[in-house]
């Protein structure tokens, strides 16, 4: 499985009150630091609300890195995260 499918998995578990797209923006840095644009090491993850549920955005951003720690561990460089 990839790096973008297993974010998608793990973060579907805890926010399964979401619509959770998540991109693989590795590309988009080629060239930057002799980087090649492979690897899936620049991740942008959009989270949707699908209910009124009001989350605090600081404690998705911290609860994202949390659950995806190991991820970084294996050579995740990068993860923007838009919440709409």
């Amino acid at each position: 499985m990839n790096r973008t499918k297993r974010i998608k998995n793990i973060l579907e578990k805890y926010f399964n009150e979401h619509t959770i797209t998540v991109i693989d923006n590795s590309y988009l840095h080629k060239g930057h630091n002799n980087f090649d644009g492979t690897n899936q090491t620049h991740i942008l993850v959009k989270l949707k609300k699908n209910s009124k549920l009001e989350l605090n955005r600081l404690e998705i951003h911290r609860k994202i890195n949390e659950l995806i720690k190991e991820e970084f561990d294996k050579g995740l460089h990068s993860m923007q995260i838009k919440i709409k």
